[in-house]
């Protein structure tokens, strides 16, 4: 199937956040399902939160027009070009103690920096205008080749991708590793990424009183 951007450009997977690379630490035991993709392992998370009623968290649905289908049986219909009707914003979002929370799962085989290409500049600007409402905004990070995720704070990511220009076009792993949260993996949920925000909501709360 081709996709293409509202501007015509060609779609890259490469880009997307449909995320393909598999968990293999042999070094740990995993729990769980071998092979699940980030993005399955944070719905199934979201998933447990909704049934418990922590949190309701949803993936956004991908804004997508559909111009061209082949039938090739009745029963089945390929799609066989599309476009994205509108840029797509972030990956995830929903409400978690009263707070409206938005945010990114990405990934890199990048050992000891995170690119920042793996954003474009319409996530940032969004992730932006959601926290001059309030919002809480980050992403979750993982480094395939450790198999170790990170939450992320925007203020690290503000700041590089405001200063790409004139620096570097990468985060540095060690600087990630110093002011975000570590997420460790466990049985239920696969990810349970709400602690980390916990810790963030604190820090936030924190940074308010001061």
């Amino acid at each position: 199937m081709t996709l293409n951007y509202p501007n015509g450009q060609h779609y890259s997977q490469k880009q997307s956040t449909t995320f393909k690379a598999k968990h293999k630490s042999p070094s740990r035991i995993v729990y769980g399902n071998r092979g699940m993709t980030l993005e399955q392992e944070i719905n199934d998370s979201n998933q447990y939160y909704l049934e418990r009623e922590i949190a309701v968290i949803h993936k956004k649905p991908i804004p997508i027009q559909i111009v061209d289908v082949d039938y090739p049986k009745r029963s089945a219909a390929v799609i066989k070009k599309a476009y994205f009707k509108t840029p797509s914003t972030t990956d995830y979002n929903g409400i978690y103690r009263g707070y409206y929370l938005d945010f990114e799962a990405k990934e890199t085989k990048n050992k000891t920096a995170f690119p920042l290409s793996n954003f474009h500049d319409h996530q940032i600007k969004h992730m932006k205008a959601c926290e001059k409402q309030h919002g809480i905004c980050f992403t979750i990070v993982r480094f395939v080749s450790q198999d170790e995720l990170y939450l992320m704070p925007t203020s690290l990511l503000f700041n590089y991708w405001d200063n790409q220009a004139h620096g570097r076009k990468s985060i540095p792993k060690k600087e990630i590793e110093d002011v975000s949260f570590k997420i460790e993996y466990s049985l239920q949920p696969r990810i349970p990424y709400l602690k980390a925000v916990d810790l963030l909501i604190n820090q936030i709360e924190g940074d308010n009183n001061e």
